[in-house]
């Protein structure tokens, strides 16, 4: 007898469906899957066989043959074993049912029970894009899939729960997605209230997030680099609906969304430590996986102590950030990932970390700091909009018992700001001013005569070189955006220069 169902596949963020067939015909009895199955598919028949006996059917004691179609296309993961069940059931006559519309997703264990998988969320997507009514997926990943609308998602965690479905024993009901607050969001976040002093670099840091600026802290140890970074998600602009499912997707192919009952909608903080590897950073594996580029989608990724990555972890970034994607290309197939990220560092000013500090002396040799900052390479630094010195904090800051401004008050000014951009870049592929490429900067970033008179006078003074042009303005323009000007003025102007400190040429020891 023969039987057939649907479910669906991945390789990356692509989606794809599959048809998962069964044959039952006479033969000495073998069970076989064919269709390109990596090994986790191959033991299905083990883990669909054990569930089968003991959920009290059958076993077919003939020889069976599983297709799971497209043949081409590379099979991953375990997520067929509950469609591989329901087409047995099917094909040898122990369950009678119409499953056209319905799509299949879960692990079995050896008693029935149906696990975890990864991925739901972009296959539950790809099923409503499909034509298909409804879909069976485990219980604990029901909340993820249940914000896709116009399919229903049908949590089962066990495979009696499926088959008394179709009996109609016992109906399932679609789950209805988790509502999510976004007003307790950042109340448990680290507030830049409890900074002292720094008042330069919050300043700069508002900057930043208002128009999304990649940003590095150069500073003594101490001086509050790190801490400072950690509390940029308190004053970026809240998640929107479609950058939460985004994010959410990537958690989900990742296998990251363990534990969470529903999107996540707090903009992303990843903080990899320096010894990461390329692979961790970009992502990849035979199976291509999201790295920590991917997985701070529309958040932080921030990188302390950047001269300590490896040269290669460095450069593997510089086109990720100029592009908002990453593509990962492996004998099976190329996938990609999206990665708009707001890229923070933090870095010493020299080996021992104390050169330029007003107290302790530098202990490095002549040139120590030159060759240090030259472990950054020009074409990374050329993708960072802001550079800002970290000084250290004096005692009398240190010991001040009042409170420094809230995140909350720099959000509010931070979400203005955003608006205009919004509304400024409405119709374009960019959201924010550090997003914009060159026709656009031209086009949005007018400045007053006395603003460009300026700006060329830095270029002389100050050594800039020529690629800090659009950069500066784009700085500029965002500062302008803080202050609700159309124009760019002197100002805004010499504010953004003031954020180019590696263009000073002040690395000389």
């Amino acid at each position: 007898m023969f039987a057939r169902v649907n479910s669906l596949g991945t390789f990356g963020m692509d989606v794809f469906p599959v048809t998962v067939e069964a044959d039952i015909s006479s033969g000495l009895p073998r069970f076989d899957v064919v269709g390109l199955p990596d090994s986790a598919v191959s033991e299905s028949r083990d883990r669909v066989h054990s569930a089968i006996k003991n959920c009290g059917f059958t076993f077919p004691v003939s020889r069976i043959t599983v297709n799971l179609a497209p043949a081409d296309r590379r099979k991953e993961g375990p997520i067929y074993d509950l469609a591989m069940f329901v087409t047995l059931l099917l094909a040898s006559g122990q369950l009678n049912a119409n499953t056209d519309g319905y799509a299949f997703l879960g692990e079995l264990s050896l008693d029935g029970k149906i696990r975890h998988i990864n991925g739901v969320l972009p296959m539950v997507i790809s099923a409503q894009q499909n034509g298909f009514h409804s879909v069976f997926v485990p219980e604990v990943n029901a909340n993820e899939a249940a914000v896709v609308e116009g399919i229903n998602v049908l949590p089962v965690n066990s495979v009696m729960q499926v088959v008394d479905h179709f009996r109609d024993l016992y109906k399932i009901q679609p789950a209805v997605p988790t509502v999510n607050s976004n007003s307790d969001e950042f109340l448990y976040m680290p507030d830049f209230a409890d900074v002292k002093g720094q008042y330069e670099a919050k300043r700069a840091l508002e900057v930043a997030a208002a128009g999304g600026h990649n940003t590095l802290m150069i500073g003594s140890p101490g001086t509050g680099k790190s801490m400072l970074a950690k509390r940029i998600p308190s004053i970026l602009p809240s998640m929107t609906f479609e950058e939460s499912l985004e994010t959410t997707k990537i958690y989900s192919v990742a296998g990251a969304l363990k534990g969470r009952s529903q999107l996540i909608t707090t903009r992303p903080f990843r903080s990899p430590h320096h010894t990461v590897s390329t692979m961790g950073l970009s992502g990849g594996g035979a199976v291509p996986k999201p790295g920590e580029l991917s997985l701070a989608h529309n958040g932080v990724l921030f990188l302390d102590e950047l001269p300590e990555f490896s040269r290669q972890s460095m450069e593997i970034m510089r086109q990720p950030l100029e592009d908002g994607k990453i593509t990962i290309s492996r004998a099976s197939g190329t996938s990609s990932y999206p990665c708009s990220v707001m890229l923070v560092c933090a870095m010493n000013p020299c080996p021992c970390g104390y050169f330029g500090h007003p107290v302790r002396e530098c202990t490095c040799r002549d040139g120590a700091a030159s060759r240090y900052l030259s472990k950054v390479s020009g074409p990374l630094l050329d993708r960072i909009d802001i550079h800002i010195e970290v000084p250290p904090v004096d005692f009398e800051k240190l010991s001040d018992t009042h409170k420094g401004e809230p995140s909350a008050k720099i959000r509010e000014r931070v979400e203005k700001a955003r608006k205009i951009q919004q509304d400024r870049l409405k119709g374009t592929n960019a959201n924010c001013n550090a997003q914009m490429n060159a026709a656009m900067t031209r086009e949005f970033c007018v400045a007053s005569e006395a603003a460009m008179k300026m700006l060329q006078m830095s270029f002389d003074k100050l050594g800039l070189s020529a690629r800090a042009y659009d950069k500066i303005l784009r700085v500029a323009r965002t500062i302008a955006d803080l202050e609700a000007s159309e124009i760019i003025e002197v100002n805004h102007i010499a504010e953004a220069i003031q954020y180019r400190s590696l263009d000073r040429k002040f690395w000389n020891k």
